[in-house]
């Protein structure tokens, strides 16, 4: 059975070397708080005017300035900043908070067409920070998807972080 890695990278076409090649430059240090401001409210704008109604209606019941802030710290804190997501709001757990929503293929392909141009709106990020920020996304979207199929078959998805934990009873 492939890992939600290797399904992420099978869906992608990243690899994870270039999906996590966002860990060789502390992307945080070089661009600031305030581009990733920037980035989340351009591509949340995006987001919250999409023509497609279905694409729209998977964030109806976030507040847009939330999702910002939620995205925005996230970014930062994966991208080598501080940990202002996690502070705020636990572990990321990705799957666990993307669980409520479909995250499929055509979903994945719709949220990284507003990040792409969001990113290629975003005067402060060099060409290189872009391809890596760019690759880490696509695979992520991905990896997102393999977890909604797991949770489509009614499986369980335990990070990597339960694997020594032992069972609740």
């Amino acid at each position: 059975m492939q890992s939600l890695q290797q399904k992420a990278s099978e869906y992608s076409g990243i690899n994870t070397d270039d999906a996590f090649g966002i860990d060789d430059t502390n992307l945080f240090e070089k661009l600031g708080l305030q581009t990733f401001i920037d980035l989340s409210s351009d591509f949340y704008t995006r987001v919250y005017d999409d023509e497609e109604e279905w694409f729209r209606s998977i964030f109806a019941n976030s507040k847009k300035e939330d999702a910002i802030q939620n995205q925005y710290e996230f970014f930062v804190q994966r991208m080598g900043g501080p940990p202002m997501f996690s502070q705020r709001r636990g572990h990321p757990a990705l799957i666990a908070r993307h669980r409520p929503f479909s995250v499929t293929h055509q979903a994945a392909e719709r949220w990284l067409h507003h990040m792409q141009q969001a990113l290629d709106t975003t005067p402060k990020i060099d060409s290189d920070s872009k391809t890596k920020m760019m690759n880490f996304f696509r695979h992520t979207a991905f990896f997102l998807v393999a977890g909604d199929e797991l949770k489509s078959r009614n499986q369980s998805v335990a990070c990597k972080h339960a694997a020594n934990k032992p069972p609740e009873e």
